[in-house]
């Protein structure tokens, strides 16, 4: 963190603990640590002091203000603020004292959902009241088996709706990282361990290597401590902590307050002790997630009525299921405007019956009230989406809000986070340059801790251990790499795990402890065979002494005795700055060096330099004394980094083929941001446009900007590094205003507010904070970022597969409406309406018939072009325009010629619509026999259409003998058959629906008791005639559209090399996007 220079980028932090000169350092109220605890060094008597500037008898004022800027007064001013002894600590009852007063040390996430509240989500939409009123209303005209069969949908509705709700909140909570359990803390002047949720502010504590930081701290007494603060910065790197540095400015970033830690760092290193500052909901995490808890807008300014009507209205909108996300919305609104036009239906059945509402009168008007609503509608949306969610489950993403599917379809931009993300979250050696050797790079690494993973290359040609150990300059390089070095890497054989899953040939799980920067060389090493552990394992070399890595000179040195050549060899690796003027090498061989730093920290890497000397056993006692690191020779420099992982590039390119544009917002430096953004492909051919000056940016240029200047930019920059929170929410804004649908993903406590504004917020599932995933609608459970193109893949093939049934079901209903008024003039003796369809027959039809054909349509597979398209405009809902035309359309041919099957058998055997029987709506007499065969020869020409129907509307504009022309163009005019047979639950659920159509109509019992019609003969010839009609308009009706460029119909199938122009990512401008991809309006 900080400043940015010209200097190469080094990694300034190396091991613990440190062992070095107290130079700069005040002088001393003695405090006795064991420096490093290695052979050949006696243990020394370091000197601290932490100065009270002129402050210690002043008078306490403004104590919160004073603690909120712990890091601009001295520790003991701390100290003395919270009544606390820095070397005993609290004592227990005063500790007791301040827990009852501030409570315990956590942080509350994002309240959770009770199993009440997700119950009572599943009854809040307007299509599930509307069956609810339709319910009663059957149960109050005695008619059981209609209202018990709306009664079913009902409860599969909401027992499918809350088991997928509840499935997904456990799942998270499952995700949720646990925080350090125990923590050291000084109570009543002894070192004990406790719990971290019962620290209370003043406590002392006391960090080792490993330990997650329990709470905000003020550091007062440190050793070479480093922490690792991406979760809440968003900086790849470790960050050094100096305890006795006082800062003057109170506003700096939290990431370069260096003698502070933060509750959920990491400590990589070192060892330290602080003093608690603030606990539990007031430390920066606990911040951020009490932002994200208070949701709800203010109500303070409002007086009693206002804020008792803002209550109604959110119930009212709430049960109505009118908030939530678009298409919940659309689907209520839809929902309500149905239920108005059932009543308007019943309406006009009274009007014509001259409002003798009674029996049959009132059975018709709820029938037709039943018809106009898609009662399975709920049930099959439902249902949809938690099969897509499993499926997006089995590719790592968890889906937490089942409404973010819906927008993902929308999505044309994706704010990713860098570390963890886009690359591996681990470092890896990129390349190093030895003089005699060339330049050394490493590819292709799937796993950074595994030696064998990926290929090496010498200035450009590959090379094997072989070529390494004939080389060597190279040689001495490695070895020096792997003695001045700390860490370890090792091979898990498989152990319990493969004991347990009996696999005894199982691969090992390569592992490292250390600090990444050293396993990162260590790896490096282990690639030749020259790691530390080989390297010890003979009596080559034996240890001798050690002087660890000093934040102030910025090296470490190892000593080895080398039995071979009888000498001493000293190995010493550390920042180029610090090594240049101590090398033995004259000022042009200097220069060069530095040139070469500089290259390899233009590329983004951590640059170290690496070198050696000799020395005779004779000089023996120089190894001890830190002077020994001059006169080195030059032996490399290593350049260090978090490499991409090897499918972000590929996914990277999947988005911009979609028309999506890719952004990255990280808190690291911005010649590394840039040389990943280059590498994964959001950065190509842009490096040459007029307009690359803008397209990387850092974030503080960025937020100097005003909005209106951010606006007039011509394009938003791909790239901005040194990114803040406050960044990250500009940049979503920003988006907004541009009316970009955007995903944020992030994985640490500082992108929450990001996640919490974008449309779609994805969290890290493995390196994510707590407050992250509650903030997040959606979950990466592998932090990959191709697992985000996955999402956004199923979200457009969700969407795609919502209108197919959509269209289906309100087909239905449309023809239904159309019959059932239309047949009102057909009465009977009694001068009572005769059905053309029973009402069980309807709801039948409707629940049974539909049902699985739409969730058949539900499960379509992706249009083969579907990630080529633009994505959709989030302004236009779910039911489009072609959606409604087609709806028409389909639905009044639909209606009209079950109308023509219920006339033709009426007037085919019997006198006509002058004699309809008596009482035939009830049930079976002798006057009734032309009605129940008219309505058998009805409902099958019904459910019949419907199944053509499921099948026609596959594609909204292709014939039904050309629904695939990519898949399978080789089978000409048959390639209908293996396209009916892609969807296997939907050729299975038409295979059902026709079988079940003979039983229906012909079983005895069944046909005249329940369903009041009886079986059919030569009526089968009007239904098969119905069939091929509809089948040739409907036919004609694509032809059409086809023809004439309508709707989808004007609409080619596109191919990569479309998306490649589109998105500008031909092979002379790969990897630059097109910021300004069309939508797609269907």
């Amino acid at each position: 963190m900080g400043t940015e220079t010209n200097l190469p980028d080094v990694e300034e932090s190396t091991e613990p603990p440190i062992c070095s000169s107290n130079e700069g350092h005040p002088k001393p109220t003695l405090i006795k640590h064991s420096a490093c605890d290695v052979p050949g060094l006696i243990e020394i008597e370091e000197v601290l002091q932490i100065r009270d500037t002129q402050e210690g008898d002043t008078k306490l004022e403004n104590y919160e203000e004073q603690i909120q800027n712990a890091h601009t007064i001295s520790a003991i001013r701390v100290a003395h603020i919270l009544g606390v002894d820095l070397q005993n600590g609290l004592t227990v009852v005063e500790a007791e004292s301040r827990l009852r007063r501030d409570g315990l040390n956590k942080v509350k996430g994002v309240e959770g959902v009770s199993v009440w509240q997700i119950l009572l989500r599943q009854v809040s939409n307007s299509l599930t009241l509307v069956l609810l009123i339709t319910m009663g209303l059957s149960f109050g005209i005695a008619d059981y088996i209609e209202a018990g069969v709306i009664t079913a949908v009902i409860l599969l509705n909401i027992v499918v709706g809350f088991i997928q709700d509840y499935r997904a909140e456990k799942t998270i909570l499952s995700l949720q990282q646990l925080s350090a359990p125990m923590c050291k803390v000084a109570r009543d002047g002894q070192m004990v361990s406790t719990k971290t949720e019962y620290l209370v502010t003043g406590d002392v504590v006391q960090l080792t290597t490993g330990d997650v930081v329990p709470a905000d701290m003020r550091l007062f007494d440190g050793v070479n401590l480093s922490t690792d603060e991406a979760l809440l910065t968003g900086e790849s790197f470790p960050v050094v902590k100096k305890p006795h540095l006082v800062f003057s400015t109170r506003d700096m970033p939290i990431g370069d307050r260096s003698n502070m830690v933060y509750s959920g760092s990491i400590v990589t290193q070192g060892r330290a002790r602080g003093v608690v500052i603030a606990s539990g909901m007031m430390t920066e995490v606990g911040k951020i997630a009490k932002l994200l808890r208070d949701r709800r807008p203010s109500s303070q300014n409002l007086d009693f009525a206002a804020r008792m009507w803002r209550k109604v209205k959110l119930g009212i909108l709430n049960i109505l299921g009118l908030t939530g996300s678009p298409l919940q919305i659309k689907l209520s609104e839809f929902a309500l405007l149905l239920f108005a036009f059932a009543i308007l239906l019943a309406t006009i059945v009274f009007s014509v019956n001259k409002w003798h509402v009674q029996g049959e009168v009132l059975i018709y008007g709820i029938c037709v009230g039943v018809a106009v609503i898609p009662e399975s509608l709920i049930a099959v949306l439902t249902i949809t989406m938690a099969v897509g969610t499993k499926t997006m489950a089995r590719k790592n993403v968890i889906v937490r809000k089942l409404q973010s599917l819906e927008a993902l379809n929308s999505i044309s931009s994706i704010c990713s986070d860098k570390t963890g993300t886009l690359t591996q979250g681990k470092m890896t050696a990129r390349m190093a340059w030895v003089q005699q050797a060339g330049m050394i790079t490493i590819h292709n690494t799937a796993d950074p801790f595994n030696p064998e993973s990926g290929t090496v290359q010498a200035n450009g040609v590959e090379i094997d251990n072989e070529w390494a150990n004939n080389n060597g300059p190279l040689k001495s390089f490695l070895i020096a790499v792997a003695l001045c070095n700390l860490s370890a890497v090792y091979e898990d054989s498989g152990g319990d795990l493969a004991k347990e899953r009996n696999l005894p040939g199982i691969p090992g799980i390569w592992k490292a402890v250390g600090e990444p920067t050293e396993i990162a060389l260590q790896v490096l090493a282990m690639r030749f065979g020259y790691g530390k552990p080989s390297l010890l394992q003979g009596d080559d070399f034996g240890f001798l002494a050690e002087h660890c890595f000093d934040s102030a000179i910025k090296r470490m040195t190892v000593a080895y005795w080398n039995q071979n050549g009888d000498a001493i060899e000293v190995y010493t690796k550390g920042a180029v700055e610090a090594l240049i003027p101590i090398l033995s090498a004259d000022e042009r061989a200097k220069l060069e060096i530095q040139d070469q730093a500089e290259k390899m920290a233009k590329e983004g890497l951590r640059v170290l330099c690496v070198a050696k000397k000799t020395v005779s056993p004779e000089d023996k006692d120089q190894v001890f004394q830190r002077s020994i690191e001059s006169n080195l020779n030059f032996l490399g420099l290593v350049g260090i980094f978090d490499p991409p992982r090897l499918e972000t590039a590929e996914a990277v390119r999947q988005c911009q083929m979609a028309g999506i544009n890719v952004h990255m917002l990280t808190g690291d430096h911005i010649h590394t941001a840039t040389a990943i953004a280059y590498e994964v492909g959001i950065l190509g051919a842009c490096k040459h446009s007029a307009r690359a000056s803008k397209v990387v940016m850092a974030a503080d240029e960025f937020d100097g900007l005003s909005d209106p200047e951010i606006d007039a930019l011509e394009a938003l920059p791909l790239v901005i590094a040194r990114c803040s929170p406050s960044t990250k929410v500009r940049m979503v804004e920003a988006l907004h205003r541009r009316n970009e649908f955007c995903v944020m993903t992030g994985d640490g406590v500082n992108d929450s507010p990001a996640l919490r504004r974008a449309d779609v917020g994805i969290a890290m599932g493995k390196s994510g904070s707590g407050v992250a995933k509650e903030a997040a609608d959606i979950v990466l459970a592998d932090d990959d970022f191709s697992s985000m193109v996955s999402a956004v893949e199923e979200g457009r093939r969700l969407f795609d597969n919502i209108q197919k049934f959509l269209l289906h079901l309100l087909v239905s209903n449309i023809a239904q409406v159309i019959l059932l008024l239309v047949a009102l003039s057909f009465k009977d003796v009694d001068g009572n309406s005769v059905f053309p369809l029973s009402p069980l027959e309807i709801l039948w039809v409707n629940l049974i018939t539909s049902s699985f054909l739409a969730i058949g349509l539900g499960l379509e597979e992706a249009q083969s072009d579907l990630m080529y398209r633009s994505p959709h405009d989030p302004r236009v809902s779910v039911f489009t325009r072609e959606l409604i035309i087609d709806k028409m359309i389909y639905g009044t041919i639909m209606g009209s010629l079950c109308l023509v099957s219920f006339v033709s058998v009426i007037y085919g055997t019997g006198p006509g619509a002058t004699d309809l029987g008596i009482d035939c709506n009830n049930g079976w007499n002798d006057t009734c026999q032309v009605v129940f065969r008219a309505r058998a020869t009805t409902y099958a020409t019904l459910t019949f259409l419907l199944l053509l129907t499921a099948w026609e509307v596959k594609h909204f504009s292709r014939s039904l003998f050309n629904l695939d022309p990519v898949r399978y163009s080789n089978w000409g005019a048959l390639s209908i058959l293996p396209a009916l047979r892609q969807n296997r639950f939907l050729f299975w659920a038409v295979v059902a629906g026709f079988s079940a159509t003979f039983p229906v109509v012909y079983l005895p019992f069944i046909n005249r008791v329940v369903f009041k019609h009886q079986g059919i003969t030569w009526e089968w010839g009007v239904v098969l005639g119905c069939v091929a009609v509809y089948l040739a308009l409907v036919e004609s009706w694509k032809a059409a559209k086809r023809a004439f460029g309508m709707t989808s119909g004007g609409k080619k199938i596109l191919t990569m090399q479309d998306a490649e122009m589109r998105a500008g990512l031909s092979p002379s401008t790969a990897g630059c996007l097109s910021l300004s991809a069309s939508r797609e309006t269907k």
